[in-house]
């Protein structure tokens, strides 16, 4: 783990020396024919970059798209995007943070890839249902910049357990809970093996270890924040500047999917099943779990442990709304100021979320996007009499 984390810094700042230079005349996006180069780890969070190129909404915007090329882990998806092998892809929030404001690289939020879709899963005959539970225990996160990591030691703090990043042979001190780093397609097999006690993901790996180890969701992350951002749409600033119309397209597309997939939940489990297109590495029925799976008979009150708790909240297992709320990007960069992870952090202390908010992103893609299909009013989850702002709801 230390060697391939080594080597991943040593090539993100090699790529961060490149990439932040302007962009050559031979690059993609400065050459007539514009191609989309999109990279995706295999998770549903990927769904609405996946169902554009699956449905042809890129070709019917107009633009060019090679075939999505699949990752395996975070790390690689991001060090690729760095040395330019995808100009487009999803990303854990909290990493263009990093990438921007540590590593000095110009890379732009477009807009929200979907919102909640992970949970936070343990051996389903564990006796865990709930954070103060977690005391001793070894939990596997994804990311150290990601959304997981955040709510999970928001969870943790608020019953007074301490994480700690450690090797998983030292004994834990009382009241404190172990994090490290493992890849979503690992995490499964690593509790169905009892390896580690649980892990907190996105899915289809919640659902996954569900249908085939039995295990339990403890929570969902949406029910603790609600209709929380995870992944979120990014490119490079210079390329926004220099192909602003084919940005426009690509964000077009995309918004296009994210309408579809909420209208048609079984087709686009199938579209990305083994039985489909093959994007995803799992079956059709458990992705039918992802996308419709969320009722208060398995996960509501009367269940141990309670996964929902706040049904009136009429939350998904997974949603796709779009646009990118200020305040919630500023709630993530304070958050991560307190949140324990791995490397340099020092950078976090010295962010004003408020100019993070107005710097990170760029919403005028989406904007547009939004009104092309008809207006905020088309997502379900935005308030149409405030669309551009919202209150963030954290509820442990």
């Amino acid at each position: 783990m230390k060697t391939s984390r080594r080597n991943f810094i040593k090539a993100t700042a090699a790529a961060v020396g490149a990439m932040s230079l302007p962009l050559p005349l031979t690059s993609s996006f400065g050459a007539e024919n514009v191609e989309l180069k999109i990279g995706f780890l295999p998770i549903t969070d990927a769904a609405p970059l996946l169902i554009a190129h699956a449905n042809g909404f890129f070709e019917e915007e107009g633009i060019k798209v090679r075939e999505p090329i699949k990752v395996r882990s975070w790390s690689t998806l991001t060090e690729s995007f760095l040395t330019g092998k995808f100009n487009l892809t999803h990303m854990l929030l909290p990493i263009p943070v990093w990438m921007r404001y540590n590593n000095k690289f110009p890379v732009k939020v477009l807009a929200w890839d979907h919102t909640n879709g992970s949970a936070l899963t343990v051996h389903g005959n564990s006796g865990i249902r709930g954070f103060s539970d977690l005391d001793g225990k070894q939990i596997a996160v994804p990311y150290w910049y990601s959304m997981h990591n955040i709510i999970l030691q928001m969870g943790l703090k608020k019953v007074g357990l301490t994480p700690v990043i450690q090797p998983q042979y030292r004994p834990l001190k009382p009241g404190q809970v172990n994090l490290f780093i493992l890849p979503p397609s690992e995490m499964p097999a690593a509790l169905s093996g009892k390896k580690i006690d649980g892990f907190i993901v996105a899915e289809p790996y919640n659902a996954l270890a569900e249908i085939k180890t039995r295990a339990r969701i403890m929570r969902f992350t949406g029910d603790i924040w609600k209709n929380h951002p995870c992944c979120v749409l990014v490119m490079h600033e210079n390329h926004i500047r220099e192909q602003p119309v084919f940005i426009q397209k690509a964000i077009n597309a995309i918004v296009r999917a994210q309408l579809w997939i909420t209208h048609n939940p079984e087709k686009t489990a199938w579209i990305l099943s083994r039985q489909g297109r093959k994007y995803l590495p799992v079956s059709e029925k458990i992705l039918l779990r992802v996308f419709k799976g969320y009722d208060q008979k398995t996960y509501g009150k009367g269940v141990a442990p309670q996964a929902i708790q706040h049904p009136e909240w009429g939350s998904s297992r997974i949603g796709f709304q779009p646009y990118p709320y200020s305040s919630a990007t500023r709630f993530i960069t304070n958050e991560m100021k307190h949140t324990l992870m791995e490397g340099k952090t020092a950078f976090l202390k010295k962010l004003d979320v408020d100019f993070v908010a107005k710097d990170l992103v760029d919403d005028s893609f989406v904007k547009n996007a939004i009104n092309n299909i008809g207006g905020p009013e088309k997502f379900s989850a935005i308030d149409i009499t405030h669309p551009w702002d919202r209150e963030e709801i954290i509820e442990i």
